[in-house]
């Protein structure tokens, strides 16, 4: 990208310093990083791991940290053909501020070329709490700027969104990353280093115990001392410990293991946090339990002659997991084969009223089988899918649409006029590809599988599901 007369440049400041200042020698040991952590990734892969929603990478200078960057980025490379939008926060080392500066200008500029920003997402944000805008803040500093070659490398085009985070609670900076969060077209990035300073053995224990606190998602537990990014670092804990996500090191050296004496170290680590399915909390073990007994007495209880109609489910509950207004959708099965399977796409009601129903429509009134028998109650296998709320999905093709779904993860509602249909996220299990998945649940709603229509409207949700073999 280059840019135009018009626009307003933020320079590169630490080319040259932090890291090369000629192109080619830069996107060198750019690439020199991404493949040494290639085999992590690819193993991450083969055992499961998703693309991460978000990232910590570390920023001092590439022969310092530039490995361990390296791993959290070789996370996110695979998405590169869906990810449009990078958020980008980083702590403020050289203006003292008290919260979060945005910049004015148009575009940030390293020897690889410039990025644009996203002016309508930075507008979006500018009347949240502690947020300015302030070109100071982000005149000098090297936090944000050290991780752009890396995303210059990985990503074709995107927009970039920085942030420099200055005195702020976590709050605050929670309220920010989620009016941002979008959807599998951003990622969240976080830039901090780890200790600063400490003796080799020193700085193990330190950045040990900041490890585990992040891996945890203890807010508090990244203490002053932790880590230099440690306010936008316990923004991010925030979100992610109400979004029921999943936080991971992947990478945790220090200087002296890189290119440094080991007598005043500083640490590094790279992180990948991954979304739950449903972008909330999960439920515990006893809350699952709860409802795959309930859904099962119900079914018995109606194939027994017992239970008169849809069963009301008294709410006597102490557990606010079970009373939440939330949809769900009851699969029974017989000998690897589906029984029935009803639901709810619009959360009602309690949830356990929801599984209740649910559970019964699918034994009873399910108009593709016959109603289950009490001889046939012993063998079903019960699945329960709890439901998060539909978002709308903004596409301009179908290939565009087909482009942003995300394998495994994501269930789909397609509408079109009166013609409406969806497919729970485990239809993926027997339809990998995202365009032979949008053709088939075009045919379910009664479209041929190449209609297409600029009426066409699209919601994603995603399940947490589990029943009697368990999650």
């Amino acid at each position: 990208m280059t840019a135009t007369t018009a626009q307003r440049v933020r320079k590169s400041v630490v080319a040259g310093a932090f890291y090369p200042a000629a192109a080619g020698e830069l996107a060198a040991a750019v690439g020199k990083y991404m493949a040494a952590a290639e085999a992590g990734a690819q193993a991450a892969r083969a055992k499961g791991a998703q693309v991460p929603k978000a990232i910590i990478a570390p920023h001092a200078g590439f022969v310092y940290s530039g490995p361990i960057a390296g791993s959290a980025y070789a996370r996110i490379a695979p998405a590169a053909d869906r990810i449009r939008r990078v958020v980008l926060l980083g702590p403020s080392h050289r203006v003292g501020f008290r919260g979060l500066a945005v910049p004015t200008v148009d575009a940030f500029e390293t020897p690889l070329g410039t990025i644009p920003l996203d002016r309508t997402a930075i507008d979006s944000i500018a009347r949240l709490r502690g947020v300015q805008a302030r070109d100071d803040a982000h005149a000098m500093e090297h936090s944000l700027e050290v991780q752009l070659p890396f995303l210059q490398r990985i990503f074709p085009q995107f927009t970039l969104v920085p942030i420099v985070v200055g005195d702020t609670s976590p709050a605050e900076v929670a309220a920010v990353i989620e009016a941002l969060w979008g959807g599998p077209e951003t990622v969240i990035i976080v830039s901090s280093d780890l200790s600063h300073y400490e003796s080799y053995e020193t700085a193990q224990r330190m950045d040990g115990e900041t490890v585990r606190a992040i891996e945890t998602l203890a807010v508090d537990g990244v203490g002053e001392h932790g880590a230099c990014g440690r306010r936008p670092i316990r923004g991010l804990l925030a979100l992610a410990r109400r979004r029921g996500m999943q936080a991971q090191c992947i990478d945790l050296r220090n200087s002296g293991d890189t290119a440094g004496p080991r007598d005043r170290v500083v640490g590094y680590a790279s992180f990948v946090f991954e979304e739950s399915a449903t972008g909330e909390a999960p439920l515990d073990a006893g809350t699952r339990e709860t409802l795959v007994k309930l859904a099962r007495q119900v079914v018995r209880q109606g194939a027994e002659g017992t239970l008169k109609g849809e069963p009301t489910v008294t709410l006597q509950q102490s557990n606010p997991a079970l009373t939440a207004i939330r949809a769900s959708f009851v699969t029974l099965n017989a000998a690897g084969r589906l029984r029935g399977c009803i639901g709810s796409l619009q959360a009602h009601a309690p949830l356990v009223q929801d599984v209740a129903r649910n559970a019964y429509k699918s034994a009873f009134h399910d108009p593709r089988f016959a109603k289950v028998t009490a001889a046939e109650v012993d063998g079903l296998e019960t699945k329960i899918s709890v439901l998060s709320t539909p978002a709308e999905v903004q596409f301009e093709s179908e290939q565009h649409l087909a482009g942003m779904l995300r394998p495994g993860l994501d269930g789909l509602i397609l509408a079109d006029g009166a013609r409406r249909s969806t497919f729970l996220p485990q239809v993926w299990e027997q339809i990998p590809d995202p365009a032979e998945f949008l053709g088939k649940l075009k045919l379910k709603a009664g479209l041929t599988a190449d209609h297409w229509s600029p009426t066409m409207k699209a919601w994603r949700y995603g399940t947490e599901t589990f029943g009697d073999g368990g999650a």
